[in-house]
């Protein structure tokens, strides 16, 4: 029996701070207003996914742990401390300060109807797949403990614990025998920073600052979400003042607006990475020029990435990568075999294959058509005739799926998880119409690094499997991508090292 404990140190506690009120947008007022364009009907992040409500998340609900964007470190949240008894099993102590939304407190009744509710069928919720990956069910023990029966064991479990479980009081979804999962959709009852004082689906959530919340008080009393799913509205209501902050901001127009005195442009890292996913197995076009290594490493060595990420991509928050992951996942060593940007070596190694004239090939994507195409004109400048298959998402997924695709450029953005494992799992596991690489060995690493939580040995087996794919180019890492804000001059808005905007950590200059 192996046998792990984790303690936390002091946790600060929060202190009583007044309500602000709705008025015009502004530190006058103690008001944020945000601008959202994706719509939001849907408060329940155990039934939602999108990055807006994400984002609402941070704000309106608690977990038992957090996870550190800096450190990428678990941190203590509902849970004070957690302990491996066994492979199997995890006992989790609770805090005894904290309280819902309503007001009565949070004990370990209702974290363990969260988790049992999560994992039943009967729930439909979208955090069941993950969590059922390792869950059997959870059992009170105390008050404020409990015990975990794992049916798997998994390397993620505890940052599952902190990203992607929200915690319910218990019975949130059942009245008697009846079961409701849209019960917290429109009135949600949370146990985060900030209380939701009204939501018009689609419109607008206001949020209030919770003065029970157990843990750090955030500074801005009233944060104001908008529906607004028009840029060009959002860019007018940022210059007018009706917001203080808009994300996801196309390159140009956040550098644009930035100039302009009352508001700056911020850049800040994303954990989304781009790359070119070739056929090297050949279940497109069986001994097409994707199964040749040489032509492999002559894309890699064509594209001139540093270049898209600094003119395309946001300068300095986005970067040329060469790896099949992010720089910053747990995992993704960068002591690889490296293409740097060389067009005359690129036309050696094609004519080397056998391609001295070059050859033709479909290349597909979905997004961002400037770097598509500045990916298109530099393979074209070393002999590759390139036809731009620019579809929608489900085109492109449908086509991969029935093996009709010979390489295409593909974006992954981990779920905001800096961990190796949520890039490799999807792209390179035996199930994945994604892995068209052919290479059992790179599966038997990633499958491999799942299957174990030693830390030490996932490292290995991730080193392995990224050092073996850059070495056989089955991938052309692009860049990492960059989080575009552009907010008012009077607000101070902290980047994190994940790309997730976090709203309750916003203050006034």
């Amino acid at each position: 029996m192996t046998r792990f404990t984790r303690a936390f140190g002091p946790v600060v506690l929060a202190t009583g701070l007044a309500f602000g009120t709705l008025a015009a947008a502004g530190p006058q007022d103690d008001t944020l207003r945000a601008a959202m364009a994706g719509e939001i009907l849907n408060l329940d992040y155990l039934y939602t996914t999108r990055r807006e409500y994400i984002v609402l998340a941070q704000m309106t609900d608690a977990t038992l742990f957090n996870m550190n964007p800096d450190t990428q470190q678990i941190e203590p949240g509902v849970a004070l401390s957690y302990e491996f008894v066994d492979d199997m099993t995890i006992d989790v102590q609770l805090r005894d300060d904290v309280r819902f939304h309503d007001g009565s407190p949070l004990t370990a009744a209702d974290v363990a109807y969260t988790y049992n509710w999560v994992t039943n069928e009967e729930s439909e919720s979208h955090a069941q797949a993950l969590i059922s990956r390792w869950l059997d069910r959870v059992e009170v023990t105390g008050d404020h403990s409990l015990r975990f029966h794992l049916s798997a064991i998994n390397p993620l479990i505890i940052r599952d614990m902190a990203q992607r479980v929200m915690l319910r009081k218990e019975g949130a979804y059942h009245q008697g025998d009846s079961v409701d999962t849209n019960a917290m959709a429109i009135d949600l009852i949370g146990a985060g920073p900030y209380r939701v004082a009204s939501f018009e689906p689609g419109v607008e959530v206001v949020l209030e600052r919770f003065d029970d919340f157990y843990g750090n008080a955030p500074e801005i009393g009233t944060i104001v979400v908008r529906n607004l799913p028009d840029m060009g509205t959002q860019q007018a209501e940022l210059m007018s003042g009706g917001i203080n902050w808009m994300f996801n901001v196309p390159l140009d127009v956040a550098r644009s607006l930035g100039a302009q005195p009352s508001i700056d442009h911020l850049a800040g890292p994303d954990l989304r990475v781009s790359f070119i996913v070739m056929d090297a197995a050949g279940l497109a076009q069986e001994d097409g020029p994707m199964t040749n290594l040489q032509v492999r490493r002559a894309m890699n060595h064509a594209v001139n990435k540093p270049e898209i990420a600094e003119f395309l991509m946001g300068g300095g928050a986005s970067e040329a990568i060469y790896s099949a992951c992010h720089p910053v996942q747990f995992g993704c060593v960068q002591d690889v075999m490296r293409y740097e940007y060389d067009p005359e070596r690129a036309r050696a190694l094609l004519a080397e294959a056998g391609y001295p004239d070059g050859f033709s090939l479909d290349l597909w994507a979905y997004r961002e058509r400037p770097v598509s195409e500045a990916v298109m004109a530099d393979l074209e400048a070393v002999g590759i005739d390139v036809n731009l298959r620019y579809v929608q998402l489900e085109t492109l997924n449908q086509a991969r799926a029935q093996r009709e695709i010979p390489a295409y450029i593909g974006t992954w953005g981990s779920s905001g998880v800096a961990d190796t494992a949520l890039i490799a799992r999807v792209h390179f596991s035996d199930t994945s119409d994604r892995h068209l690489s052919g290479d059992a060995q790179v599966v038997e690493w990633v499958m491999a690094a799942e299957q174990t939580a030693d830390q030490d040995a996932r490292l290995a087996l991730y080193s392995q499997a990224i050092t073996r794919i850059a070495e056989q180019a089955y991938w052309v890492p692009l860049v990492s991508y960059s989080a575009d804000y552009l907010v008012t001059s009077d607000l101070e808005f902290p980047l994190d090292n994940d790309g997730v905007p976090r709203l309750q950590n916003a203050s006034w200059k």
